[in-house]
């Protein structure tokens, strides 16, 4: 058996056991909460204490049906890569689901009064403890794919951005659970346009490769103009054992979410509809509003702190007001701690700023590093002229350059501009990363907005003010 697949056979199996006891503890501890606690004092018991081990009986019978529900979300696989903040949403869905039908199994238990305050306590504590469980798990599975254990055989076929993006993130980041033996290319002649990988083959390689190497997975970057190969290759590898993976092109998977509408009987395709609608909107705006002053109220010591260093390192204004552009092309004013000298456009041309730049304030480098520079756009959310999530505003004089030169450029125009955005959290930041690149993330997030999303944004923005070492 190879080493993959013993650690795909023991992180699931580790996790269902780690699940169960996580489960099981919750019900006691949500037994002794109710019935041993002050808790009692809020809620008096008036019929008599119940005995523990019915108890202990009732969680051993519905443990089944959690670990069924966590795997029919497919929770237990290996090789998840997932945020805990994405798991803490399945997380509650499992949990509230296991619940409900963990009620129904009372039928079966009739003769047993059961405290219905003690399953509301067994949800919000077997949430603490899957999540806490979970969070290990994670850093359990990156450790071992970290020390070489269990890595998958890969290869990439593609030479083009992607293609080098996938190789660069395999190589460099192990916790992922593959090992990248190297590439192959659709033209021979194409394997001198990445010198820096290790180049095994063009397609017609493929086949022996796979055997040769022990390749267990393909991952295909493919151009626009290369998808004709895919079909050759999928038939060149019958009969093969080896799993396949298609990375979309971006532009593609946007237009293919085709809606078929039908009015009077005539039916419709929709291409392009409103990304968000009046209710989506109305609760982007609701959570913008009650989420900006929590966060302004939490950091405000912060805020106080920064003003101080900021005024104290440099003359001039506490803030920098710029002109960027949002929705529909409307205009404000956002506001920045200023971490640049006064002058820093004193020629009239704007231009992005750089890691290596002069124009820094003594403090600028250090605050534009950990984004908290951005902090004070708080309160243009407040007023209404952004959003937590969105697109990253940018300024009239660099948006008529890029919309000839960007594809879809102006799209990210269709809703608010935000403080964090998709593209940023996938570490596309600063004047080093591709244009084109950003533009598409931030299209798929205007295409697949929810407020689940815009939490899960906000959670890997947090990680990546302390961990990033690249600033906006």
């Amino acid at each position: 058996m190879q080493k993959s697949s013993k650690v795909e056979i023991f992180l699931p199996l580790l996790t269902i056991v780690l699940d169960s006891a996580a489960v099981f503890g919750a019900f006691i501890v949500s037994y002794y909460i109710r019935f041993f606690s002050s808790f009692v004092r809020l809620f008096p018991v008036e019929k008599g204490l119940p005995e523990l081990r019915w108890y202990t009986y009732f969680a051993l019978a519905t443990i089944p049906v959690w670990i069924i529900t966590f795997q029919n979300f497919k929770l237990y696989k290996t090789r998840r890569n997932v945020f805990i903040g994405d798991e803490f949403v399945q997380i509650v869905k499992c949990t509230t689901i296991s619940i409900l039908l963990s009620i129904g199994i009372i039928f079966f238990f009739r003769d047993f009064p059961y405290s219905r305050l003690v399953f509301v306590l067994i949800w919000a504590t077997s949430l603490v403890f899957i999540t806490f469980e979970r969070y290990f798990m994670l850093k359990l599975e990156k450790t071992i794919y970290n020390k070489r254990l269990g890595l998958k055989s890969v290869a990439i076929v593609g030479t083009d951005e992607m293609a080098d993006k996938i190789y660069s993130t395999f190589r460099k980041d192990t916790h992922t659970g593959f090992e990248v033996v190297g590439y192959f290319s659709i033209h021979e002649e194409m394997k001198a346009a990445a010198a820096d990988r290790n180049y095994i083959g063009s397609v017609k390689d493929i086949p022996s490769k796979i055997k040769e190497l022990k390749i267990q997975k393909l991952v295909l970057s493919l151009t626009p103009q290369e998808n004709e190969y895919l079909y050759k290759i999928l038939k060149s590898c019958e009969g093969i054992n080896v799993e396949f993976m298609l990375v979309p092109d971006f532009n593609e998977l946007i237009t293919s979410r085709l809606k078929i509408s039908e009015i009077d009987g005539i039916p419709f395709m929709v291409i392009k509809s409103l990304p968000l609608n009046v209710w989506d909107r109305m609760v982007k705006r609701i959570f913008d509003i009650f989420a900006s002053l929590f966060i302004i109220t939490a950091i405000s010591p912060v805020l106080i702190v920064l003003s101080l260093l900021v005024k104290l390192t440099s003359k001039g204004p506490l803030f920098y007001r710029q002109e960027r552009v949002s929705l529909d092309g409307r205009k404000f004013d956002m506001l920045k701690f200023r971490s640049m000298r006064i002058d820093a456009e004193a020629d009239g041309k704007p231009r992005f700023a750089s890691k290596d730049d002069d124009r820094y304030t003594p403090i600028g480098l250090f605050i534009r590093k950990y984004s908290l520079d951005e902090l004070p756009q708080f309160f243009n959310v407040l007023k209404g002229d952004m959003s937590i999530v969105g697109p990253r505003p940018e300024r009239e004089y660099f948006i008529n350059i890029m919309k000839e030169s960007v594809d879809k450029y102006l799209e990210r125009h269709r809703v608010k501009c935000g403080i964090t955005g998709w593209a940023q959290v996938n570490g596309l930041r600063g004047s080093e990363t591709s244009m084109q690149a950003r533009i598409d993330y931030d299209i798929y997030y205007i295409e697949n907005w929810s407020l689940v999303f815009d939490i899960k944004i906000i959670l890997k923005t947090i990680k990546e003010m302390f961990f990033s070492k690249s600033a906006f």
